[in-house]
């Protein structure tokens, strides 16, 4: 299941109190970010040791603005409230189980 995020509190928190967490920053207008939503839900489903979150651009640019992210989908996994790995555009399912792997 994948949490869409509502405020930077909320985000924080999740950072905070995740050991593993991945995020999937998009803009809803955005062609690339439909394509990769679905399959960022569908990973979600099995790795439940990940917390999988969206973060919408628009309506949270505090957020995106603090990894500086000037093109979306940008996909995001942490470590331990840590960025591990960063990556930016469509991304294959494997490509993105990989991206998630490198939260553990």
């Amino acid at each position: 299941m994948v949490t869409l995020i509502n405020s930077k509190e909320e985000y924080d928190n999740i950072l905070a109190s995740n050991k593993s967490v991945f995020v999937d920053f998009f803009a809803d207008w955005c062609g690339p970010c439909k394509m990769v939503g679905p399959l960022v839900e569908k990973i979600s489903e099995t790795n439940p040791d990940i917390k999988f979150v969206k973060v919408n651009v628009d309506s949270n640019p505090e957020i995106a603005s603090m990894y500086g992210i000037m093109s979306i989908p940008t996909l995001i996994a942490f470590k331990d409230g840590k960025l591990a790995k960063q990556a930016v555009g469509f991304m294959q399912e494997a490509d993105l189980q990989k991206l998630a792997d490198t939260s553990k």
